[in-house]
């Protein structure tokens, strides 16, 4: 068994998920990691090399991200069951629905991508760092595109701004010296995934990360500085340190679900803040004795960092409420509009 865990570590395996074997499952099962999920199948990597799985067994009944680990028949290859994640990257699907879509699992670090250009946006930073603090995992943001900015020094001091302590790194995607920098995170068994919208350089980077130059990447277009969306799946990638990188399509659409407390880390200057508030309630709208409105006024906070607080906690509580949660609050509301109502027409039938 020794041999076997040897090679499994170098894909991530570790005593996490080795604890969770029996003995039965020892000597029946070999774990695999998924490292590409397509439409109708999955690819997968394990002591016996890389195979590719239909939606069968379990696989039928529940998500699958890249980076999951799955034991499967020894004889057979069919799936058995899913390990539990160390961690996991999730989002409510795109569209009105209520579902919920994996994105990736049992990763150590994220690189959140975005560009020192027109691309750099707060709000869409502290979403993906909320992902990151929820999911307990490192977040790194890399600022791409260092070469093109006439002062990459500004954009790093701004996204220090989104999180306290978090880690910047300013890099030319295409030179691997500077690229370099990254290293500490890619070792051996380690996985990092890759967070970033469309035309931020994500591609160039997991080109020079990799090694691998087939990857599709675009130009910027010159008119708004962005470049062109190439990343159309998910899979990982051999990393020449040992790592493993997670790639993920650009998504335009990141609607936040269950990451209350990652929220809150983030945001933690105003959590701190709102301690000294005199009201416990505070709603930082008006109250007297409101610390976050006095910091706002003597320049310490941002108010437009309050507003994306409250956006993204609104996002938040509306995304992670069950549907029986939303008919019942619906239900209260449309009572307490009727009551209101009737007592307004009580009034003016009264001589």
């Amino acid at each position: 068994m020794s041999i076997s865990l040897t090679a499994l570590a170098e894909l991530g395996w570790r005593g996490d998920f080795q604890s969770q074997l029996s003995l039965e499952d020892i000597e029946t099962a070999l774990p695999v990691r998924v490292m590409a999920v397509h439409r109708g199948a999955i690819d997968v990597a394990g002591i016996a090399g890389t195979t590719r799985l239909p939606p069968t067994g379990p696989l039928r009944d529940e998500p699958v991200a890249v980076g999951d680990w799955l034991l499967v028949d020894r004889i057979g290859g069919r799936p058995i069951r899913r390990l539990e994640r160390m961690s996991l990257f999730k989002r409510r699907a795109a569209g009105t629905g209520r579902a919920e879509q994996v994105i990736a699992a049992n990763v150590d670090t994220l690189f959140v991508v975005t560009s020192c250009n027109r691309d750099f946006n707060p709000a869409r930073l502290e979403r993906y760092l909320a992902l990151a603090e929820e999911a307990r995992v490192t977040p790194v943001i890399v600022l791409t595109k260092r070469d093109l900015a006439e002062d990459a020094e500004t954009y790093r001091r701004q996204a220090e701004r989104m999180r306290a302590g978090v880690l910047v790194e300013p890099v030319d995607g295409r030179d691997p010296g500077s690229v370099a920098t990254l290293s500490v995170w890619c070792g051996p068994g380690q996985t990092v995934a890759l967070l970033g919208s469309s035309g931020v350089g994500k591609s160039t980077l997991v080109n020079t990360l990799t090694g691998i130059t087939d990857l599709a990447t675009a130009g910027i277009r010159e008119d708004d500085a962005r470049g062109r969306h190439t990343t159309t799946g998910r899979a990982m990638h051999r990393l020449p340190a040992g790592g493993w990188l997670l790639d993920t399509p650009g998504m335009r659409e990141l609607q936040l679900v269950d990451v209350s407390d990652g929220i809150e880390a983030v945001f933690g200057d105003i959590a701190d803040l709102a301690r000294d508030c005199r009201f416990r309630d505070c709603g930082h709208d008006g109250e007297p004795g409101c610390a976050v409105q006095a910091a706002i006024a003597d320049g310490r906070l941002d108010p437009d960092r309050l507003r994306r607080y409250r956006k993204l906690v609104a996002e938040d509580r509306f995304n992670s409420e069950t549907l029986a949660e939303r008919r019942a609050r619906f239900k209260a509301f449309g009572k307490m509009a009727r009551g209101v109502m009737a007592a307004k027409r009580q009034r003016r039938e009264r001589p």
